[in-house]
């Protein structure tokens, strides 16, 4: 896909929404005791933390001035025990929160891939999968990191500031005032940077999702590149979205990393201050050096939460640009569904009615119009006609992947709306051209065609697809181990594959798109026996260019600009002079002739 045409698809985040966050705290709501007592933990550390810069200026003043040894060594003990309580507190908020991170991450992902597979092929028309997987993966550690760690620790940094500016008011209240002089500085400079840091992760999200998307499409279709030799003008667009990404992440990088030397530049400045100003307060005798050293501790703490509570923006605004993507897919409506208490479709014989069906893929323009088509159950009726004459649209219209605009498809005449849809996709089988092999044993792919087969069910349904010959062959037979999408088998053995699992569905209704494409004559041969097999007793409806495949057929559409200009059998339509299928089929002959002569010489 075009580098333009991928920026287009990409949309930025609007700022903060509060309806976004409102959702991604449903996904918290049942952890909500477990978050609570996560909570209290890290509040003990934080705590921990506040409780050591006094301890420290104690040791200074009462004991280490005073040379008390034993009252230093009872102090240094409860030191160590307090340090232990923070330890064994941030251990326990670090195993509670792996464990609650992990179940949001799988909720929140099981919801995205549930809803993903409700969706119709209007939704994956139109989005690279890159995309989607990045949505299934970046964007949703991104939402589960603000859950869990992000306003949990604003609330404790929240705690901490507040507890320390009070603190620090408590041990002298000049001296604050003075620490707090550069505090107004600092929030003009986080005001300064706060969009502009923003604005660079919304970019680097952006980017991010268009080079995934980039290198999927780049990997799927290593053998087209390869094939037309473009694998250095895939490299060229890689390299120049990789380059894009780059400069993106290291823009965002910079700006990151400058709110943090900065902040440590004010807080220097602050710290500075506040020992010229101790010191003569030292001098005069108003301040200990006990009470400097814990009031520098408390100061050295106070700016952390101000950096962290500067960057929870950013980490919420980054979260607002995951949510986008992620409630985009979950708020997707499924465009063909079961109306609420539909009955399920009764087993059927196979009788197919479209009544005058009109349907398109985009407003305004059909692709079928006033389409009408009368199947009695057992029939083959093979579909041809020219590219984009709409015989694709028949075969989803059957199985329901879309819904008519106008009309109705009606089997045993049952409208396919008024049904479930699982009982119709049940009864209805498909075989496409190209036929998807999942990761797994042989035996397993053909078994998708019916969870519950036995394997000696397998077994038979593999004889009867012609493909159990060459399964015996492999190494481990039924239990050989396939590569991803199948591609240790030939184009022939996975369409062999195909049929055996749709023998072994034993669907009433069978579609096959382009089935035969593709494959090798002996290939074809194997396929033509386990076809009168498949077909016997059912609807069937064969979408076939190579018409050699379809003579056989009770009936032959020919469909043109979404109509039917004629219809009926082989013979018949060879017989008419003016016949729009006998012009196609003596094309096929003239080619295949054509194609034998050159191989003659």
């Amino acid at each position: 896909m075009p580098v333009g045409r991928l920026e287009e698809e990409e949309k930025f985040a609007a700022d903060f929404n509060p309806e976004y966050l409102r959702r991604l705290l449903q996904y918290a709501r049942p952890h909500q005791r477990r978050l609570l007592i996560i909570l209290g933990f890290m509040l003990i550390n934080a705590a921990v933390g506040l409780t050591t810069p006094y301890l420290m200026g104690r040791a200074i003043d009462t004991y280490i001035a005073q040379h008390d040894m034993v009252g230093l060594a009872m102090l240094t003990a409860g030191y160590l025990a307090v340090n232990l309580v923070g330890w064994w507190a941030s251990t326990q908020r670090t195993l509670r929160m792996s464990q609650v991170g992990q179940e949001i991450l799988h909720a929140l992902r099981m919801d995205l891939f549930t809803h993903i597979h409700t969706l119709g092929f209007d939704f994956f028309d139109g989005r690279p999968v890159g995309k989607i997987l990045t949505r299934l993966t970046n964007d949703v550690n991104v939402l589960n990191d603000l859950l869990t760690n992000g306003l949990l620790n604003l609330l404790v940094e929240t705690f901490n500031l507040v507890a320390i500016v009070i603190l620090l008011l408590a041990l002298q209240v000049p001296l604050a005032l003075v620490s707090f002089s550069v505090v107004p500085a600092l929030v003009m400079l986080a005001f300064w940077l706060r969009p502009r840091i923003r604005d660079a992760y919304r970019w680097v999200r952006t980017r991010l999702s268009i080079l995934n998307a980039s290198l999927h499409e780049g990997i799927a279709g290593v053998r087209v590149c390869q094939a037309f030799a473009r694998e250095a003008e895939n490299l060229r667009r890689f390299q120049q979205l990789n380059q894009i990404n780059y400069a993106a992440n290291m823009q965002a990088a910079r700006l990151n990393l400058l709110f943090g030397p900065l902040v440590e530049l004010t807080g220097t400045v602050g710290t500075v201050a506040v020992l010229l100003y101790g010191a003569r307060l030292m001098a005069q005798g108003r301040l200990t050096i006990g009470l400097l050293v814990a009031f520098l501790g408390y100061l050295g703490r106070f700016w952390g939460p101000v950096s962290t509570l500067s960057n929870f923006y950013n980490q919420l605004q980054s979260a607002m640009a995951s949510a986008e993507r992620v409630f985009e897919i979950l708020d997707y409506p499924p465009q063909v569904v079961s109306q609420p208490g539909a009955p399920a479709l009764p087993s059927i014989r196979g009788e197919v009615h479209f009544d005058h069906v009109t349907f398109g893929y985009e407003p305004g323009r059909p692709v079928l119009q006033d389409f009408d088509l009368h199947v009695q159950p057992g029939e083959m009726v093979a579909l041809v006609g020219p590219t984009g004459a709409g015989k694709s649209s028949i075969i989803s219209l059957i199985s329901r992947f879309y819904d008519p605009w106008e009309g109705a498809v009606r089997i045993d005449g049952h409208d396919l709306r008024e049904v479930s849809l699982e009982s119709v996709r049940s009864q209805v089988g498909v075989v496409l051209q190209e036929t998807f092999i999942f990761s797994g044993t042989i035996l397993e792919n053909v078994r998708y065609g019916r969870l519950d087969a036995t394997r000696e069910e397998v077994e038979e349904a593999a004889r009867q697809a012609n493909a159990h010959e060459f399964i015996e062959r492999l190494p481990a037979g039924y239990d050989t181990v396939l590569s991803e999408r199948g591609v240790n088998l030939s184009l022939g053995q996975r369409q062999l594959l195909a049929f055996a699992r749709a023998i072994l569905a034993n669907p009433r209704v069978l579609v096959l798109d382009e089935a035969t494409a593709y494959i090798d004559s002996q290939t074809e041969r194997l396929i033509q026996e386990a076809l009168q097999r498949l077909l016997a007793g059912r609807t069937s409806f064969v979408v076939a260019h190579r018409l050699s495949t379809i003579q056989r057929a009770d009936r032959i559409v020919v469909i043109d600009h979404g109509r039917i200009v004629e219809m009926g059998r082989h013979d018949e339509l060879l017989a008419r002079p003016d016949s729009k299928y006998r012009q196609l089929y003596e094309a096929q002959t003239r080619v295949a002739r054509s194609l034998v002569g050159e191989q003659a010489s």
